[in-house]
């Protein structure tokens, strides 16, 4: 058995979108929700060697000495070697388990942290038409406040033209230090415009909130990345200095993020010494994760999930659903995304993210490839990420089940 601790190297983390430094989502919106949870072990430095890498290293050989042989064009070594090794890991056929390059990593760590420097928007490609697109600013970003709206094409970034073929490497034409300027050229309404926006440190907000009907409270929880335990906590004792005597609590499209946040936030709602969460590594051996504290939220709550609510959000769903007699869980089947990543740095700076544990609910049931199955099932309604009060079905019946 073993007790949560962040400071323990056993943080558990996840991503759902590749946020670069200058908060860019570089993934495509279909694809977001698959990343899993990832456990960040910072005392890792390198990959032992495997077994038949000597074998490896002779077909390599091979392949190299007919490339310098054979090949016409310009060899950049690292990008071979970062190309190769990519290529290596995703045998495995883990669509989980990944190589990152040094980049990469950076960009990965800056995500979870939550803050970044950047100028703070979501881009997407549009493959059919082979285009860039704005979905979405940071809020109090540079981009949102210099204008930059959702769809918005992007065509040009300091002067170079852009599309989609430059989908890939268009973050790092953008990104920079802090306090340095980027001229975004976009085309809007058949309008060319052309805005130069400075990079800053961007904070990212996952917790927003609000008095519904009725005093019942409501907190979105967009992700579980950054400091968002903190930033529910306030939210709470925000909405309960206004006289809520009930809570909403949303994860719908909610991909995950850092579990220890997810468990920070349950135990707001469990007693102390209830398990949580319970992890199993390749041998089968088990680690029983129990709350540390106390209780402070007692008054009826309801969780909303959907398909979309993800890793991080499954283990607070199956944390309520079990733990808490006072919860209600209403929508859809969550995804059904059960297993950790571990990450390991390397010393040159990359790393390399492999599934090594499989979690499930306090009492015992299985989440990968299954879900958490709400009390009330609602899926009538496909949540955006802004709340309809007069559409959204889910919502209504968390306030009628509230208001019973």
């Amino acid at each position: 058995m073993k007790t949560k601790n962040k400071k323990s190297g056993n943080t558990v983390y996840k991503t759902i979108m590749t946020i670069i430094a200058t908060a860019i989502v570089t993934s495509i919106i279909t694809t977001v929700w698959i990343y899993g949870s990832v456990k960040l072990t910072s005392t890792e430095s390198a990959i032992g060697s495997a077994t038949k890498s000597s074998t490896l290293a002779a077909k390599l050989a091979v392949i190299r000495n007919k490339i310098d042989e054979k090949y016409i064009g310009d060899i950049n070594e690292n990008d071979l070697i970062d190309g190769a090794i990519k290529g290596y890991v995703s045998g495995l056929n883990d669509v989980y388990t990944e190589y990152l390059t040094k980049d990469e990593m950076s960009s990965f760590t800056e995500d979870i942290e939550g803050e970044f420097v950047g100028i703070g928007v979501y881009i997407t490609k549009d493959a059919e038409k082979n285009l860039i697109l704005v979905y979405g600013t940071i809020p109090d970003s540079p981009a949102e406040k210099a204008g930059l709206k959702t769809g918005d094409i992007i065509t040009s970034v300091d002067g170079v033209e852009c599309n989609g073929d430059d989908y890939d490497t268009i973050t790092n034409s953008i990104k920079g230090k802090e306090g340095t300027k980027v001229k975004i050229g976009i085309l809007r309404d058949g309008e060319e415009l052309n805005f130069e926006i400075e990079r800053k440190t961007v904070e990212v907000k996952h917790v927003t909130s609000q008095v519904l009907d009725n005093n019942i409270g409501y907190i979105y929880i967009s992700s579980f990345e950054g400091d968002v335990s903190n930033q529910f906590e306030n939210a709470y004792s925000d909405l309960k200095n206004q006289g809520i005597t009930s809570l909403i609590i949303d994860v719908r499209n909610n991909g995950g993020g850092i579990v220890d946040e997810s468990l920070d936030i349950a135990e707001m709602m469990t007693d102390k010494g209830q398990t949580l969460l319970i992890e199993a590594d390749k041998s089968g051996k088990e680690e029983v994760i129990k709350s540390e504290k106390d209780k402070t939220i007692t008054m009826p709550i309801v969780l909303l999930v959907n398909e979309y609510s993800a890793s991080a959000s499954e283990i607070l769903a199956g944390i309520l659903k079990e733990d808490v007699d006072n919860c209600t869980l209403i929508g859809n089947t969550t995804y059904g995304k059960g297993v950790i990543q571990t990450l390991y740095p390397l010393t040159d700076g990359s790393g390399i993210k492999i599934t090594t544990n499989q979690y499930f609910t306090p009492n015992h049931n299985t989440i990968n490839k299954v879900g958490i199955e709400p009390d009330i099932k609602v899926d009538d309604y496909l949540f955006t990420g802004t709340l309809d009060k007069e559409k959204d079905t889910q919502l209504k019946k968390a306030i009628e089940e509230l208001n019973n």
